[in-house]
């Protein structure tokens, strides 16, 4: 059995939609071992030894021990889906290799807004000015991520693959800050990875989030 260590549509959902994917049965079940951001727990168990910066996703399956999203996703796409992955001598490697990696250029700002936006509690005061760069540079982001997807439904024009699970999180999260209405690609998009079987079976697991408080966070007003 594949155990998960886990936070709720943290960046471990991409491993845990990854598995819904391949198909869990496949590796003899799963066991996720949940977490609350932020809480003792994490510094608690099995987590530390099996992450050196203490942070999900971890993954324990047959005697492999492995921590950081996309490194999971590219070693278990290697072994278990080869369909997911673009090997080495693939026309589509680079490409597969760039977006897989893009998706934590994306993920980084929104971690920055959520720690300034969620986390941050009286009486410290989250900074007006790094919000509204961050929030600009993930607006970026996702422009860019607009202009290259064209006319194809997944990021690579021979389908879907784990790239399009990497940056599944990311969709999920970002119009927490930045309304996508200004970019009809990424909305369609994103509604294609909300319709497989896969994706619906990982937020059935997930259940309704938790973590943000609000539908939409602003860039404060000034002082």
């Amino acid at each position: 059995m594949i155990r998960l260590h886990h936070v709720q549509y943290g960046r471990s959902f991409r491993v845990l939609w990854l598995l819904e994917e391949i198909g869990v049965e496949q590796f003899g079940g799963l066991d996720l071992v949940e977490y609350q951001i932020g809480t003792a727990g994490m510094r608690e168990g099995d987590l530390p030894r099996l992450s050196p910066a203490m942070r999900i996703p971890a993954i324990e399956y047959d005697g492999l021990e492995m921590s950081e999203s996309g490194a999971i996703v590219e070693y278990l796409t290697e072994l278990h889906a080869p369909a997911l992955n673009r090997p080495v001598g693939s026309p589509e490697r680079a490409a597969w290799l760039q977006w897989v990696h893009y998706s934590e250029t994306m993920a980084s700002l929104i971690e920055q807004l959520n720690l300034q936006l969620v986390f941050l509690r009286p009486p410290a005061k989250p900074s007006r000015v790094v919000i509204k760069l961050n929030v600009a540079r993930l607006r970026g982001t996702l422009a860019g991520l607009e202009a290259r997807l064209g006319d194809h439904d997944w990021l690579l024009p021979g389908g879907f693959s784990a790239a399009d699970i990497m940056m599944g999180f990311n969709l999920f999260a970002a119009p927490y800050y930045v309304p996508l209405d200004a970019f009809p690609k990424l909305s369609a998009y994103k509604a294609r990875m909300e319709a497989r079987p896969s994706y619906v079976r990982a937020v059935e697991r997930e259940g309704p989030q938790r973590f943000y408080r609000q539908d939409f966070y602003p860039v404060p007003e000034a002082d």
